[in-house]
């Protein structure tokens, strides 16, 4: 049996499967984000590993046996968080989670030095780990004086779950301190941050062994022998794996908290700025490309905070039958946006708005400006080179087909389901640890799923999507404007 753990935004979900990939159970803890100010975000790492037992008490209260069998253990998280530890392993303030934009002036800062796009392939963006610590430099000298380690969040679930400070290349790529051609920390770089390689955690590839489960746990857990913990991966390469995202060609466009269009490469193409991501993937010599926005569901989640109507009343209200955009746009730039704009002051706004525009109406406005947003993605990763002929989609959001036929559309792009399953990130995180534990190949354990059907562009509002988009467009230079004064 194979453990996967995911440590998400909202929740750590736990997923357990046997020798041959199956399904067995899984189950969730919860998470709450601090926000103390605009532009903040925040977690208490102990809530991560309350979330994980609490996850695991529920998998192993449902299958006990198959629970007591686990042999590996597959890690995958939210990405760029910097989690600041002290020469005793204690944590020194909360967590600054990845789309927390507080050190936009600290990632202006590291950009403009040339040695961070050329050596990691990337723009140095806000939410990185690199400028969190620059800001905690300026902001909180107390603090980054006694910074002995800085782990991203999946490997403070390592260092808990092994007592190891280890850390593999997918998730690292994200830092702004990552050798992204070279998969090894720079320590120019880190320099470049009064940092040095000493406060970072051993590489290894997300396939790899990276420690084996403490005892103690092990012994509470009811587990016997040893139990090996694989390195891992970021939570978009390991849903890449989930789905089988990991030969040159393949893409997912996922709609979680966040929203990301996905493309597997077989060498490492850097174009930073084209503001898509170049990472390492959690297989060896393996790599990618993602546009990523920063609100897809926290967006219609957002709407229905101010609605009092569930997301899923929502969208219900839509049906499944796509309609022609009304004429109200929106933008979805709630905390800022990343592909392609690079923007940490950027705010979301309705345009458009009459008297007949009624919650259906703005619903409908929010799925377009989030499937809008993707497509700036996919503008933008056709820019650094890579070609998508179709996606599959996962995440919660993938669940309205309303939402999926307005992304094909947008995109002119067939989107594909995957059959009944669950394939995200947790699933991928769980191959990974079979792959660690087992010896097993790669590519042949990380499949795709069969497909259960295709959602097509439609071709009666490809036109009248072309003239919102180009809407959509046109805003986002008007509010940069508006957010000047």
């Amino acid at each position: 049996m194979y453990l996967g753990l995911d440590l998400g935004t909202s929740g750590v979900k736990a997923m357990l499967i046997d020798g041959d990939q199956r399904v067995i159970g899984s189950a969730n803890g919860a998470l709450d984000v601090s926000r103390p100010h605009p532009g903040w975000s925040e977690q208490d790492p102990a809530d991560w590993i309350r979330a994980s037992e609490e996850a695991i008490a529920g998998l192993k209260a449902k299958h006990p046996a198959e629970f007591a069998a686990v042999r590996g253990i597959g890690l995958s998280g939210q990405m760029h968080g910097a989690t600041l530890l002290d020469a005793g392993d204690q944590v020194l303030r909360p967590c600054i989670l990845w789309n927390d934009t507080r050190s936009h002036v600290e990632a202006a800062a590291l950009d403009a030095d040339p040695r961070f796009r050329a050596i990691t392939g990337n723009i140095v963006f806000p939410g990185f780990t690199a400028p969190k610590l620059a800001w905690v430099a300026n902001h909180e000298p107390h603090i980054f004086a006694k910074v002995a380690k800085v782990l991203l969040p999946k490997d403070y679930l390592r260092l808990w779950l092994t007592g190891e400070h280890i850390s593999e290349m997918s998730d690292s790529a994200g830092t702004s301190w990552l050798d992204t051609g070279k998969r090894r920390w720079s320590d120019q770089l880190l320099a470049a941050t009064n940092l040095d390689e000493s406060q970072m955690p051993t590489l290894v590839e997300g396939t790899e062994q990276a420690g084996t489960l403490r005892g103690e746990l092990a012994s509470r857990w009811g587990i016997a022998g040893a139990v090996v913990v694989a390195g891992g991966a970021g939570d978009n390469a390991a849903s890449a794996c989930g789905m089988g995202t990991v030969s040159e060609g393949a893409a997912f466009v996922s709609l979680g908290t966040s929203g990301v269009l996905f493309a597997a490469n077989a060498s490492y193409l850097p174009r930073p700025e084209s503001a898509v991501h170049a990472f390492c993937h959690a297989l060896p010599n393996t790599w990618h490309q993602m546009g990523v926005i920063l609100s897809a569901t926290d967006a219609l989640n957002w709407h229905s905070g101010v609605t009092g109507r569930s997301a899923s009343e929502l969208t219900a209200e839509l049906g499944d039958t796509l309609k022609a955009p009304t004429g109200v746009t929106f933008l979805p730039y709630l905390s800022g946006e990343r592909t392609p704009h690079n923007d940490a002051a950027i705010r979301g706004a309705f345009v458009g708005l009459g008297h007949e525009s009624s919650r259906v109406v703005l619903t409908q406005a929010v799925l377009e400006g989030v499937a809008f947003a993707i497509r700036d993605n996919l503008e933008a990763l056709k820019a650094a080179g890579t070609a998508i002929a179709r996606v599959t989609a996962i995440g919660g959001g993938s669940r309205s087909r309303y939402w999926l036929s307005s992304i094909a559309t947008a995109l002119d792009l067939p989107v594909d389901l995957p059959a009944d399953g669950d394939f995200g990130a947790a699933f991928g995180a769980a191959r990974l640890g079979l792959i660690a534990a087992s010896g097993a190949d790669p590519v042949s354990v990380c499949t795709a799923p069969a497909t259960a059907g295709t959602i097509e562009p439609s071709a009666a509002h490809a036109a009248a999507y072309a003239d919102a988009y180009q809407r959509y467009c046109a805003l986002y230079p008007a509010m940069k404007s508006l957010a000047a004064y």
